[in-house]
């Protein structure tokens, strides 16, 4: 390994491995640089690794990466120059080399080392020189060494013939023993608010998010003993399972090395304690992990909450004696790279600059007609995310979001804050979010103090807004982009997914499957048989299987929707209702409030409360319409609190349009399928009939799917007192249309047989009606015959074999021949001389007819044949009718690996 070291810096550290220190050697041979050889320890207390893919957005991901990781570790001070450095290095790696980057950050008593190594070792790397010779500040590539240079304290470059790793160190600055941030003296009446007691609840969670331990704050602040909570998942005492305008849940944020933010915990009485928490991820002597929740009521976050550590230029006051705004300290630091962290992180620092209660932050739907709620904080009774508010609402000059507005009292104005309604807060101030003149949101403080705020707080938080709205906006139009793709993306997928399968069941669970999770959290499928029937509920799918029957029976007891063609999503009340409902006389009952006892009822509690819970929040309804008529309605629903944001309801009815027209196409399928078959049916010949002394068997196998009926054809029939007519033929060619003409054949045999023809006569008559069809006649060919049993045990046929394969006749000693001689097929010639001949079988003979499909049966070059066929049946002796049919059949399907191309039609009669 070759070392690379800027002129006049120390030689780097090297790469710790666990917390043993390790020895550099200086390689010998052409062109390596003298490094000093003593050795360094440094004892590694933590590391965090993480790769990243050559794509451009790793860049952001491997900042957010090393900002966690030193917060995590409390190195505040450092941060951001650590965060400029791997960005430069990162992008040099994924962007200019196109490689993957391998991140590793090393913390030690002293500071932190950040390796960055790319696959990319044939780059160039200044090894020696004036810095000077690594380019110009303005270049494309080469910033981020020259970074190193300015800001680490030591760095350096080690280079494989595989890998090439860049690392820097940055030591932490002297502070005092003990002290982690310091904020300035306050006087007392500027301290955060608290109770007399402050509670600090102490929960510890297992590696599998279960409570391991469970301090007395913890059970007075929300009534659970310690006994009663251990080995149960945090989660499942948390009121919502994702903090409000982020993207980490609580199972994601458990684990995390270090992490602080909002949420709430459902306390023994059920009610909803608003909480502030601070995660700490440990391991024990053994290596297991584990994470130290620290957790206080919400509005005494000050106890736990990290203060924002300022540069000193933004600390001290500004030269002409006015201090930096803390909105603008905000502006001027690195803002989060996603909308929601954005929107997050103003409201916050929107309620800090006003020392306000709640905030909340609304974004402006394309059409400037609703507001979105996209972040709040402080209104745990208001926090319902993409929940929409008009636009134009209350009387006065507080009606509009489009100008700032203080107001001082809400219970002089109601309605005047849709969202802050039943909330307690009495004065807030909210001001618009505009970029170039149009309106892209609305920003607002609220207090629970009536007269909070004046024209002066406006004007700030209007400045604010302002200095925001620009950002809000790219962050928005950016993340709606990605939407877009995504969608796009999504309804070609489903579009694929529909149109492969033409089964009506399969398709409505197609419908759901795509909806739930990506678009809603539970579905409900209707569907309308004809205009004169009511909507059938006919598929309910939930994201948690347990759920479904709960739903499924809750929406069965409530009026289906309306079938109202008007396209678009329209709000349905009625599950939610029925649910709230329903869950209510559940906890009646288990209070003992109606008089019954209560262990009766006890058992049904659970899953009434969790469905009401599943269903109680937004639901809205899509027609399925396909050919100008409803065929159904699409449900979707949302848990309780929650909404259905604009853009996800546009990509529902885009979908609903999809799959409205493939379940109607299922459904034109199904009726012609089963059309199709019954017509199919009714060419095939009825039950064979019983016959003294002689078994019948027929197997048939029509080609193609969904035939059941081809060009070949049987059958069996009465003539008179112990006479029998017996036919196998073959049409020309294969489905619907070779069925038509099987049909006219095998009626005629029946009808002109019956008359008292003979089989010469029979088949010639037959031979004039298929000439008769004109252009769609196809010539037949046809072995036809009339059996009698006989007094001693045989039977005699008179058989005509028009064309067709000739039957084989098999005796008690195996040996097989043919039963008759071919003669002219049918459809063919007008004029037909045809003969009948006689044979008489003895009992224990064979008679076997089989059409063309069975003998042409073939594998490459080979042929079964008629010698193939005879070579089988002579294997035959002693075997029932059936046996011998099932042999034949057998040994035609092994012939040949493929799926069979033409019709074939077996039939055996043996005499007993």
């Amino acid at each position: 390994m070759t070392t690379g070291l800027i002129p006049g810096g120390q030689p780097p550290e090297p790469r710790p491995s666990g917390t043993l220190p390790q020895q550099r050697r200086e390689q010998e041979g052409r062109g390596a640089l003298h490094v000093d050889n003593r050795p360094r320890s440094s004892v590694i207390t933590a590391r965090a690794a993480a790769s990243f893919e050559p794509v451009g957005r790793s860049v952001a991901t491997a900042r957010s990466f090393v900002r966690d990781t030193l917060q995590g570790w409390g190195f505040a001070d450092i941060v951001d120059d650590a965060v400029v450095l791997t960005s430069e290095l990162v992008t040099n790696a994924v962007v200019h080399a196109g490689t993957h980057a391998d991140v590793l950050c090393l913390r030690t008593g002293d500071g932190v080392r950040i390796e960055v190594s790319d696959r990319y070792p044939e780059r160039e790397i200044p090894l020696q020189g004036h810095p000077s010779t690594m380019g110009s500040p303005d270049r494309e590539g080469g910033r981020g060494l020259q970074l190193c240079a300015a800001i680490a304290g030591r760095w350096g470059v080690d280079y494989t013939p595989t890998h090439k790793q860049v690392w820097f160190q940055l030591d932490l600055p002297d502070r005092p023993v003990g002290t982690r941030a310091a904020g300035p003296s306050l006087p007392a009446d500027l301290l955060p608010l608290a109770d007399s007691r402050v509670r600090v609840a102490v929960v510890q969670i297992d590696r599998t998010g279960a409570i391991s331990a469970w301090n007395e704050d913890a059970e007075e602040l929300f009534g659970y003993p310690a006994d009663q909570v251990t080995g149960k998942p945090l989660t499942d005492l948390a009121a919502w399972p994702h903090t409000p305008g982020t993207s980490t849940g609580i199972a994601e944020a458990l684990q995390l090395s270090r992490w602080e933010g909002s949420y709430g915990i459902r306390g023994a009485n059920g009610r909803v304690t608003p909480v502030y928490a601070s995660h700490l991820r440990v391991r024990d002597t053994d290596g297991d992990p584990s994470t130290v929740c620290l957790l206080v009521r919400d509005h005494e976050r000050a106890v736990l909450q990290t203060p924002l550590r300022l540069p000193a230029s933004d600390a001290a006051p500004a030269g002409d004696g006015q201090s930096t705004d803390p909105f603008e300290v905000f502006i001027g630091s690195p803002a989060p790279d996603d909308l929601d962290g954005l929107l997050q992180r103003t409201v916050e620092r929107a309620r800090d600059m006003l020392d306000g209660d709640s905030a909340f932050l609304l974004l402006a739907t394309d059409d400037e007609t609703e507001l979105e709620v996209r972040a709040s904080t402080g209104l745990p009774s208001a926090r319902q995310r993409f929940a929409r508010v008009p636009v134009e609402a209350g009387p006065g000059r507080y009606g509009s979001a489009r100008m700032p507005a203080v107001h001082d009292d809400l219970l002089a104005v109601p309605g005047a804050v849709p969202l802050l309604s039943g909330t307690g807060m009495r004065s807030v101030v909210t001001v618009p979010l505009k970029v170039e003149g149009r309106l892209t949101g609305s920003l607002g403080v609220a207090a629970e103090a009536p007269g909070r705020y004046s024209n002066e707080e406006a004007l700030r938080l209007q400045f604010a807004a302002d200095r925001i709205a620009l950002a809000v906006e790219s962050a928005r139009l950016g993340e709606l982009e990605r939407l877009r793709r995504g969608s796009l993306s999504f309804l070609v997928e489903a579009s694929d997914l529909l149109a492969g399968t033409l089964d009506r069941d399969q398709t409505l669970a197609l419908m759901a499957q795509m909806t739930v999770p990506t678009l809603a959290t539970w579905c409900a499928v209707y569907t309308i048989a004809d205009q004169a029937s009511d909507p059938y509920l006919s598929y309910v799918l939930h994201e948690d299987e347990e759920l479904i029957d709960g739903i499924k029976s809750l929406l069965s007891k409530i009026a289906p929707p309306d079938p109202v063609p008007t396209p678009g999503a329209r709000v349905w009340s009625a599950p939610g209702e029925a649910a709230h409902e329903a869950a209510l006389r559940s906890s009646m009952r288990s209070l003992g409030l109606t008089g019954g006892p209560t262990h009766q009822v006890t058992s049904g509690i659970g899953p009434t409360l969790a469905t009401a819970s599943a269903v109680g929040g937004e639901t809205v309804v899509l027609p399925l319409v396909a050919r100008n008529r409803v065929i159904g309605m699409l449900t979707l629903g949302k848990p309780t609190d929650e909404h259905f944001r604009q853009e996800i309801l546009e990509l529902a009815e885009d979908l609903s349009r999809r799959a409205a027209l493939a379940l109607d196409n299922a459904r034109l399928y199904s009726e012609r399928t089963a059309i199709s078959q019954s017509l199919q049916r009714s060419l095939l010949p009825p039950e064979l009939p019983d016959i003294d002394g002689v078994e019948v068997e027929v197997i048939y196998r029509a080609a193609g799917e969904g035939n059941e009926v081809g060009g070949d054809f049987y059958d069996v029939f009465p003539i008179s007192d112990g006479a029998y007519g017996f036919a196998i033929g073959d049409v020309c060619g294969t489905g619907p249309n070779a069925a038509a003409v099987t049909g006219l054949a095998r009626h005629a045999l029946r009808l002109l047989a019956r008359e008292g023809l003979s089989g010469p006569a029979v088949l010639e008559r037959l031979n004039s009606a298929i000439l008769d069809e004109g252009a769609r006649s196809r010539f037949l060919t046809l072995l036809y015959g009339e059996m009698r049993p006989q007094e001693d045990g045989s039977a005699e046929l008179k058989v005509v074999c028009a064309g067709h394969p000739l039957p084989l006749r098999l005796r008690q000693d195996g040996t097989v021949e043919p039963a008759a001689e071919p003669q002219p097929l049918l459809g063919v010639m007008e004029d037909l001389e045809l003969y009948e001949q006689t044979v008489t079988l003895d009992p224990g003979d064979v008679l076997l007819c089989v059409t063309d499909g069975v003998t042409e049966r073939r594998e490459g070059t080979r042929m079964l044949g008629d010698d193939g066929l005879a070579d089988v049946l002579t294997t035959c002796t002693g075997l029932t009718a059936g046996a011998v049919a099932a042999r034949i059949m057998r040994a035609v399907e092994r012939f040949a690996s493929d799926a069979p191309s033409d019709d074939m039609a077996i039939l055996a009669m043996r005499v007993a």
